[in-house]
C-alpha cells in the first residue's frame, strides 16, 4: 500500500465516526498505562528490598514531594505523547502534504480542509467548456461534494479527431473539469492541459485528451478512465458525462437552415433558433440523474449557451431530473454575449432560450453580473449582457441574483472566487430564495448580492 493510500484509508479515519480507529488508539493507550503501572510496582519493590547508593536519592527525585513527582511525570508523559502523535501523523501524511509543494498547505490546514469540505453542500454543476471549469475552480474551495455533469457533443479540434479515430466520448470538456478540480501538484495539472504544437499526428492534441483515451483503452471503457484519471490527480468531487452515447449536436437557424456538429455551429456564426441532439433519445448517465435528484443545489452554466449548456439539458433524463429535483436550479448567465450564438442577448433572452428547450420550471434562479463595463474590446465581437426591466415576465417564478461576478482582468469571463461566493451566499439563504421564487411577482423577484 502506498503512502497516499495509507493516508487516505487510515490517517483520516479518526475524523469520521464508525471507522473504529479511536477504539484501537484507546486500547494502545490503556496498554501503555498498564505497562507504566507494572514498572512502578517493580521499582517500588526494589526500593523496599534493596539498599541503593545515595546517588539514587537525586536520580529518583526523592527531594520532591510525591505529588510533585507525580505531576512532573504526567507532564512529561503528555508532552511525549503529543510530540510522538504529531510526528507520526506528519510522517504518514508526507505523501498527502509534502513541504516541497507549491501551495504551502500545512498538515493542520489539510486536515481541516478534508473535514470541512466533506461537510459542504452537494452541488451539481452542469455545462461545459471554459465556463464550467471556471465555476468548479471556485466551488472546490467550499465543498468536496461536487458533481460536474459535462457535455460530450464537442466534435472539433483534438476532441473531434479522437472521437472519429477511437469512437470515444468527447474528452475535451471532461479534461478541463478534471484539471479544474485536481488537487495534484500544479506541474501535473499543467501537464494534463498541455497541447502539442508540433509533431506528426500529435500537433493540436492535448496531453490530457490522449491520456483519457489511453486510459479508456487500458481500463476497457471511458467511464472507468475518467474515474481512474480523477483518482490519479486527486480530484475533489466527481466528473460525469451527461450521456455515454455518441451524440451529435444540430442547430436550426432563424433562416431555417440546418447545421450539424458543434464545431460547425460555432463556426457558422448565424442566429440560432433551436438546437437538438442526434439521437434524440440518448440515455442520460444514471449517476448524473441520481446526483441531480440528491443535490442541495444545481448550477447550470456559465458557458456557451447553445453549444455547452443546452446539449446537457437536451438529454431527456437530465431534463426530467431537473424538473423533479427539490433543489434550487440556478442558471449562471454569461457576463458577455458570444459572437455567433447570443449576439444582442439580454439575461431574459438566455432564460427564454433555455425554457424553450426544457419547458417552464427547469430554472428557479438566475445569477446575473451587475459590474457591467461600458464597452468590451472590439476584437472580442461581444457586448456585456445586460439585465433590463423590459421582458421581466420571463422571470416569473424565477429569482434574479444580481452581483459582481466578473473577472477584472478579463471582463469576458467570470471570476471563480466571486462567482462561487455568490452561489454559496444564495445557498445559505435558500429558504428565502424559495419563498421569493414561489410567491413574489416577477418585478419584485430580484435580489441584489454584494
Amino acid at each position: 500500500m502506498t503512502l497516499r493510500r495509507l493516508a487516505e484509508h487510515n490517517v483520516f479515519k479518526w475524523l469520521y465516526p464508525g471507522m473504529h480507529i479511536k477504539r484501537w488508539l484507546l486500547l494502545l493507550l490503556f496498554g501503555v498505562s498498564l505497562m507504566g503501572l507494572g514498572i512502578a510496582y517493580v521499582l517500588r519493590e526494589a526500593y523496599l528490598t534493596y539498599t541503593l547508593p545515595g546517588i539514587f536519592y537525586y536520580l529518583t527525585l526523592q527531594f520532591l514531594p510525591r505529588w510533585g513527582r507525580g505531576l512532573l511525570f504526567m507532564f512529561l508523559s503528555l508532552t511525549t505523547v503529543a510530540i510522538a502523535t504529531w510526528k507520526l501523523n506528519e510522517s504518514l501524511l508526507y505523501a498527502f502534504v509534502r513541504p516541497d509543494r507549491d501551495n504551502n498547505t500545512n498538515m493542520l490546514q489539510a486536515i481541516y480542509n478534508k473535514r470541512f469540505l466533506s461537510r459542504g453542500p452537494k452541488i451539481v454543476a452542469i455545462g461545459g467548456g471554459t465556463g464550467l471549469s471556471t465555476l468548479l475552480r471556485g466551488l472546490k474551495d467550499y465543498t468536496s461534494n461536487i458533481t460536474a455533469i459535462v457535455t460530450v457533443a464537442d466534435d472539433g479540434g483534438s476532441t473531434g479527431r479522437l472521437r472519429q479515430e477511437f469512437g470515444v466520448v468527447a474528452p475535451g470538456d471532461l479534461r478541463q473539469c478534471i484539471a479544474a478540480l485536481a488537487e495534484a501538484e500544479p506541474l501535473m495539472s499543467k501537464l494534463f492541459q498541455y497541447r502539442f504544437t508540433e509533431g506528426t499526428g500529435l500537433e493540436g492534441h492535448s496531453f490530457g485528451n490522449l491520456f483519457l483515451v489511453a486510459m479508456s483503452e487500458v481500463t476497457g471503457n471511458f467511464e472507468t478512465a475518467i474515474h481512474e484519471a480523477s483518482r490519479v490527480l486527486n480530484v475533489r468531487g466527481s466528473i460525469l458525462p451527461s450521456t455515454l452515447e455518441d451524440v451529435t449536436l444540430s442547430a436550426r437557424t432563424h433562416e431555417n437552415e440546418l447545421v450539424h456538429g458543434e464545431h460547425n455551429i460555432s463556426e457558422r456564426g448565424t442566429s440560432i433558433r433551436d438546437v437538438y441532439l442526434n439521437p434524440a433519445d440518448a440515455e442520460a448517465h444514471p449517476d448524473a440523474v441520481r446526483a441531480i435528484l440528491e443535490a442541495d443545489l444545481v448550477v447550470i452554466g456559465p458557458g456557451s449557451l447553445y453549444t455547452s449548456v443546452l446539449p446537457n439539458l437536451l438529454v431527456e433524463g437530465i431534463k426530467k431530473a431537473l424538473l423533479a429535483t427539490s433543489a434550487p436550479r440556478v442558471f449562471v448567465c454569461n457576463v458577455a454575449t458570444q459572437h455567433g450564438e447570443t449576439d444582442g442577448f439580454t439575461v431574459a433572452d438566455h432564460l427564454v432560450a433555455i425554457e424553450r428547450h426544457t419547458g417552464r420550471g427547469a430554472i428557479s434562479g438566475v445569477v446575473a453580473n451587475d459590474n457591467v463595463a461600458a464597452q468590451l474590446p472590439e476584437a472580442w465581437h461581444s457586448q456585456p449582457v445586460s439585465l433590463v426591466r423590459d421582458g421581466m415576465e420571463a422571470f416569473e417564478g424565477v429569482v434574479v441574483i444580481s452581483a459582481d461576478v466578473v473577472a477584472e482582468e478579463n471582463r469576458y469571463r467570470h471570476d471563480p472566487q466571486k462567482l462561487a461566493a455568490t452561489i454559496l451566499r444564495m445557498y445559505d439563504n435558500r429558504v428565502a430564495f424559495a419563498q421569493v421564487a414561489n410567491r413574489k411577482p416577477p418585478e419584485e423577484a430580484v435580489l441584489v448580492s454584494r
